[in-house]
């Protein structure tokens, strides 16, 4: 709806929106919602997450550099603490509208101001996160097939999902065949926290056509706005390919 106002019945917006225009949409630019989340305490990345992030990063079995990817970085704040903490670190944050802060970038972290719709990492991760970032994705299962691939064979990834607003061209709710494909692909999903997370590098094909998106949805779960993304299930599957072990997340 044009008038700003939340669509709170089971049918389809006037029109879908694709996701170039939906990029300049005052809803997904979103100032609020992850720019000010430092690393540790009330508003952190691990409260948000379950652990921490440096603990994890730091385990005594890694082998190499650790390395960590944030969707919707924000001011890159919790990142910009994880370099002091871990100064042999690789660290990448991914934002649309990118840092207001001009304050210089610690050695190991880069800040990129991208389009996740059209963005690819050029190497993997150990950790991969998007904290109540794919609220303002269109089509957020692109992005979740593509983060996949850049975890590393032991990799993390870690994001906030609200199943509520998965829907089908009717407007209907498509929660429930999402997360079966979500789970049968490897990902776990943690209804309580709202957190989706997966173990293990891997090309992943979930068997969903994006339609567009509804940028007028209304307040998810956070209690900010949120993008409503459509899908239609298409006819055949091809079967997930793992380069890593799947393990269960850390979700708790």
């Amino acid at each position: 709806m044009i008038d700003g106002t939340s669509r709170t019945t089971a049918e389809p917006p006037p029109r879908l929106i694709k996701d170039d225009e939906l990029a300049g949409h005052s809803v997904v630019a979103n100032s609020a919602m992850n720019r000010e989340r430092v690393l540790a305490g009330v508003n952190s990345y691990t409260r948000e997450l379950g652990f921490a992030p440096t603990d994890f990063l730091n385990e005594s079995d890694r082998r190499s550099a650790p390395s960590w990817l944030d969707l919707c970085s924000g001011e890159g704040l919790a990142l910009r603490e994880a370099a002091k903490r871990l100064p042999q670190a690789a660290l990448t944050g991914v934002d649309l509208v990118g840092p207001r802060l001009r304050a210089a970038l610690p050695d190991g972290l880069e800040l990129i101001t991208a389009d996740l719709g059209g963005w690819s990492a050029e190497r993997r991760y150990d950790l991969v996160t998007c904290v109540h970032g794919l609220h303002y994705i269109g089509d957020r299962l692109a992005l979740l097939e593509r983060a996949a691939s850049w975890l590393t064979g032991t990799g993390l990834l870690v994001a906030h999902l609200d199943p509520s607003t998965l829907r089908r061209p009717d407007g209907g709710d498509a929660s429930r065949p999402v997360l079966a494909a979500l789970r049968a692909a490897g990902f776990h999903y943690s209804t309580r926290h709202h957190r989706l997370s997966l173990r293990g590098g891997r090309r992943i094909t979930l068997p969903f056509t994006y339609l567009g998106a509804d940028p007028h949805a209304g307040p998810n779960y956070t209690g900010q706005p949120a993008v409503a993304s459509y899908y239609r299930p298409r006819s055949a599957r091809p079967p997930a390919e793992t380069t890593g072990s799947p393990r269960q997340g850390l979700d708790r």
